[in-house]
């Protein structure tokens, strides 16, 4: 998807519009020469690497200067992920979830504890927008499926908030139902766009520039090869904080950034969805997603008081549909035992999303002229080479 794609019309990308310093020059921390635990990646070290698992982005960058309610500056957007490559409403998968902290929501997280099923893409954006994204997937799986609410069951859509309110205009609401449509209608599998792009566009991480990060492990067990993505939407923690592969880099680069001016009072959050191709049961799902939150942590997140933490995880393996001529599915599951391989490579996948958020992401002028750098990648190298990381 190009980021003119809808610059020139009624939904406007960033494309080298006002706010943003593409620098050309960002790259992903495992081109740096940081290779994070023992697992390798997969193709596209993305969520993406889950077969049929599509991740599109509406990303709204306008204006600049003093707020003007309801005119910007705009900071914002909207992620799809889509768990399948056909219809998620009939064939749905397995889910589960984890709230390591509350101060935050993905909507329809109950509904899938409670049932243990997907049935409806996931869409990420700013917390005043939750509203806007819900009723417009709404639309799209009514218009989609008009037997909804009829012969079937109404829909929860999951739709998942971090607060963008230091460098967007949040209280004007500017994700409209066309953003939602053409996150999802763009989903496509491959390399996934990271950074300032879709609901990641005025996220902000331990006070550098963040937004939209995803990695991948490759497993090789006797059952099979499985793969495990992480997409991360992160937005939370303070400079001093930051740990790198166990460096406490945000100390080492603080010195550099204290006389920027940074948010204060908002910890943030950080909305991370995990998809496999592995065969499990929603506990083992929910039990998977703890080991993000270990990721999450080990990048120096202590789930803040008021900060949001939670995550929404996926299988592929099986494909649950409304109804069979027996009203049975039988579905394999990978044993408990077999677990632990999984769990470590979540942990390292979850990390380096994270990463990439980071690495990926431009400086950014937003809201009142709050400037958000980007973490200085020269910087981050020097100080790996010298903890002897790379």
């Amino acid at each position: 998807m190009s980021d003119k794609t809808a610059g020139e019309g009624k939904f406007p990308h960033s494309g080298g519009a006002a706010g943003i310093a593409p620098s050309g020059t960002r790259r992903r921390v495992r081109d740096l020469g940081l290779k994070l635990g023992v697992f390798k990646p997969g193709r596209f070290n993305a969520i993406t690497d889950v077969p049929g698992v599509r991740v599109g982005h509406s990303t709204i960058i306008r204006g600049s200067g003093k707020l003007q309610r309801k005119q910007g500056p705009v900071r914002t957007g909207v992620t799809a992920i889509l768990p399948i490559e056909g219809d998620v409403y009939h064939d749905r998968v397995v889910g589960g979830g984890f709230v390591l902290n509350g101060a935050g929501e993905v909507s329809g997280l109950t509904q899938v504890m409670e049932w243990g099923l997907i049935e409806t893409p996931i869409l990420l954006t700013n917390t005043l927008s939750m509203g806007s994204c819900s009723e417009a997937m709404v639309k799209y799986l009514t218009e989609k499926h008009p037997e909804i609410g009829q012969k079937y069951d109404v829909v929860l859509p999951l739709v998942g908030e971090c607060d963008d309110s230091w460098l967007n205009d949040i209280a004007g609401r500017h994700v409209r139902s066309g953003h939602v449509f053409e996150a999802i209608e763009t989903a496509a599998s491959g390399p996934v766009r990271e950074g300032c792009v879709g609901g990641g566009t005025g996220m902000i991480t331990c006070d550098f520039k963040a937004g939209i990060g995803t990695s991948s492990r490759r497993l090789f067990m006797e059952e099979g090869g499985y793969n495990v993505g992480v997409l991360v939407m992160s937005n939370f923690g303070e400079m001093k904080d930051l740990r790198v592969d166990g460096v406490p880099v945000g100390q080492l680069l603080a010195p550099k950034f204290a006389h920027l001016p940074k948010r204060k009072d908002n910890y943030g959050s950080i909305i991370a969805i995990l998809a496999t191709d592995a065969p499990l049961a929603t506990h083992q799902l929910s039990r998977l997603s703890k080991r993000v939150a270990l990721g999450i942590g080990r990048m120096g997140s202590y789930a803040a008081h008021g900060s949001g933490e939670i995550i929404l995880a996926f299988s592929t393996a099986n494909r649950v549909p409304r109804e069979t001529k027996r009203m049975e599915y039988r579905m394999r599951v990978l044993l408990d035992e077999r677990m632990n391989g999984i769990y470590e490579a979540t942990v390292e996948a979850t990390e380096e999303a994270i990463l990439n958020a980071l690495c990926m992401a431009d400086d950014m002028e937003g809201l009142g002229g709050h400037f958000c750098p980007a973490i200085p990648l020269d910087d981050l190298e020097r100080v790996l080479r010298q903890h002897q990381r790379i």
